[in-house]
């Protein structure tokens, strides 16, 4: 937008009349610039007030209309300038209610007298002011004519008619948007007393299956507690009878016993491997009824991890008995940790002697690795191999893959709880990879330290 140098229009203001007129030259230029109605009236009510302000005490005055760059916008500003006096300095307190009409309104004290200016910015739709168009705009105001106070007192009226008009149709629209906004409020009200019965309704029901919940939870701790009284209750009754009966099977067999028959030698070899089954069977029982049970106390130690593998290499050795399988337990990697050296060495042994009864061929490998500041111990077979759906099922106690056959040996199904519950005593946990036909990996991870 163009503007030039030169003001629109100057006037000066003499009599009261006079007040009139440059009330109806400030909507003129208000409106040649672009300003629409209601910005017009603004401007000339804040410019007849300034006038008649101004022009109290009878002194003259002087009235400059010019458009000029306010900032990044376009403004119309006006000057009201009169001789320095004594009522100078009370002008910016008389003049304040003016400053709400206009975007902008001073009043500055100099040598050559008091100046009042405002300014009201041009909209973004106002046409361009080229130079042209501002010679035009100051030709039509020269030409203007001054209407009587009579016919600007009618100007004014109308003004005011569209105002209250205006004022109307706005409270009307208020008043509609307030009786829409109440009818909302009852709305989110009944809304809101809806979902607070209904929250209250879901929290009774919520704290009823709490309850119930503690009731159960008691429950279950009851009914494991007891189990593992009867597991080892059960164990501790028959250990003594079942270690008697092998004890009577090896002195039967004994040859400096009276000789037995074939018949009597093999009933008495069955005797023995079914006590035995039964005595493992027992042990099993007793030690997990001892892990369940929280009794089971880690006595914390640094742990030679090679003293250890080589314990196990020559324990597990005299079950690894078939030429086609492959035994093998690696030099660990990791020289110490800090463990509990007899349960650790339970569920690697535990582990070791799963996958040698059910691995007919080909290799069972014992490793350890460090891996993020844990160890991982793996356990790794070429058996029979386990479904992937039956990976956390075999955890189970007393569970067994279906179809499998041990090759030597009878499993008890409590070998993989054990170790997996003495995995979480330890802090660490226990974990299988397998796949059908191609054999199995188990993954102990313990923290290093």
């Amino acid at each position: 937008m163009t503007v030039g140098p030169e003001p629109l229009m100057r006037m000066r203001l003499r009599v009261e009349q006079d007040i009139f007129v440059v009330r109806q030259l400030g909507r003129e230029v208000a409106r040649e610039v672009g300003l629409d109605q209601q910005d017009q009236t603004r401007l000339a009510t804040a410019l007849s007030e300034v006038g008649r302000v101004v022009m109290a005490d009878g002194s003259d005055a002087d009235v400059t209309f010019d458009v000029r760059l306010d900032g990044v916008s376009t403004a119309i500003q006006v000057a009201v300038t009169r001789p320095l006096s004594d009522r100078g300095p009370r002008l910016s307190e008389e003049l304040a209610h003016v400053g709400r009409l206009v975007d902008k309104l001073e009043v500055e004290h100099g040598e050559t007298g008091t100046v009042v200016w405002m300014a009201r910015r041009l909209p973004a739709s106002a046409p361009p002011l080229t130079p042209d168009r501002m010679d035009e705009i100051r030709a039509g105001l020269s030409r203007h004519v001054p209407s009587s106070p009579i016919d600007e007192l009618h100007v004014q009226n109308q003004q005011l008619i569209a105002a209250l008009d205006e004022v109307r149709s706005q409270r009307d629209d208020l008043a509609r948007l307030n009786a829409e906004l109440e009818e909302t409020n009852r709305g989110v009200m009944a809304l809101y007393h809806q979902l607070s019965e209904e929250l209250e309704e879901t929290n009774r029901g919520v704290v009823a299956l709490y309850a119930e919940l503690d009731e159960k939870s008691e429950q279950l701790a009851a009914a494991s507690e007891a189990k593992s009284r009867f597991l080892a209750n059960v164990s501790h009754e028959l250990r003594a009878p079942v270690t008697a009966v092998i004890g009577l099977s090896r002195l039967l067999a004994d040859g400096a016993s009276d000789p037995l028959t074939d018949e009597q030698g093999e009933q008495v070899g069955l005797i023995r491997t079914t006590a035995g089954d039964l005595l493992t069977l027992v042990n099993d029982l007793l030690d997990l009824a001892k892990a369940e049970a929280g009794r089971l106390e880690p006595n914390w130690e640094q742990v030679d991890l090679r003293t250890m593998f080589g314990q196990l290499r020559g324990t597990l050795r005299p079950l690894a008995t078939r030429p086609e399988v492959d035994f093998r337990i690696d030099e660990p990697a990791v020289g110490s940790m800090r463990t509990d050296e007899v349960l650790l060495t339970r569920v690697l042994r535990n582990l070791l002697t799963n996958a040698l009864k059910f691995t007919a061929e080909g290799e069972v490998r014992l490793a350890v690795r460090e891996t993020g500041g844990d160890l991982e111990f793996t356990v790794t077979d070429t058996g029979t191999g386990i479904p992937p759906e039956l990976h956390e099922r075999i955890f189970e106690e007393f569970y067994q893959v279906p179809g499998s056959k041990a090759l030597s040996g009878k499993g008890t199904g409590l070998g993989l709880p054990y170790a997996r519950r003495l995995a979480g005593i330890l802090g660490g946990g226990l974990r299988a990879d397998s796949t059908p036909g191609e054999g199995s990996t188990f993954t102990l991870r313990l923290p290093a330290s």
